[in-house]
Formats: structure tokens, sequence, C-alpha cells
């Protein structure tokens, strides 16, 4: 099944070989997003709320792209550079998923640079 790459108007310059998102039929794959604005620069130096307030706003804005929006995530991977900001990412995330929230896991990964606290992945089925 051919897919069809997805990138939003004002989204980051990729940092790497990479489509923002990728629709096949009603399946939405959406990249590792970073805390990054539209042109690349770090968003919430040191502040993992605001950093993860970016990232979910980049898959957001990914999703709608694509015709869906975050009530059509079903899945979410979440890397941490420390664990310790679990909490933190957390108060964020459920702002985004207040209800019935999406299967999910969440690691401690180095990320792409030391800057970056956050870094969420996402599949979406849209109806």
């Amino acid at each position: 099944m051919p897919y069809q790459v997805v990138v939003p108007k004002g989204s980051a310059p990729p940092l790497a070989p990479y489509s923002p998102g990728a629709r096949a039929g009603n399946a939405v794959y959406v990249s590792g997003m970073l805390a990054l604005d539209k042109d690349g620069k770090l968003v919430g130096a040191g502040d993992v709320k605001a950093q993860t307030r970016c990232v979910l706003e980049s898959i957001k804005s990914v999703l709608e792209a694509a015709g869906g929006s975050l009530a059509d995530v079903t899945f979410n991977h979440i890397f941490l550079a420390d664990l310790k900001d679990d909490a933190a990412m957390n108060e964020v995330y459920k702002e985004y998923f207040p209800k019935d929230p999406p299967a999910r896991y969440c690691i401690r990964a180095d990320l792409v640079k030391p800057e970056f606290l956050v870094e969420i992945a996402s599949v979406a089925h849209l109806s």
C-alpha cells in the first residue's frame, strides 16, 4: 500500500532524513517529535513541561495535516532524557489526552542532542 508523506505548514526542518508524518490508508505514523520551532531552534531549554507542550503541538499539527486529531491517537512512544521528568511531562500530557488516553510506553533514552528532554512518536487511526 503506498503511503502519503505528511508535512504540516510551519513545521521544523527535520534533523535527519525523515518525514514528520506518513499516512497509509487510515493509519498515520508521526515521527519522533522534538521541541523545535519552525526555524529548528530549541523551545523550552531546561523545561520539560514547555518541551512536552511543543512536542504535542507538533504531533497535533501533523495529525491535522493528515485529516485527523489527537483524539485519533492510539499509541504514543515517549522517550525522556531523565526519568525524574516523568511527573512533569505527565502533567502536560494529561492536558492533551484528558479522557481515554491512548496506549503508550515511556522509557529513558539518550536523545539526539543533550538539550532535548522529551521526544514523542505517535500512531493514529483515522475514522
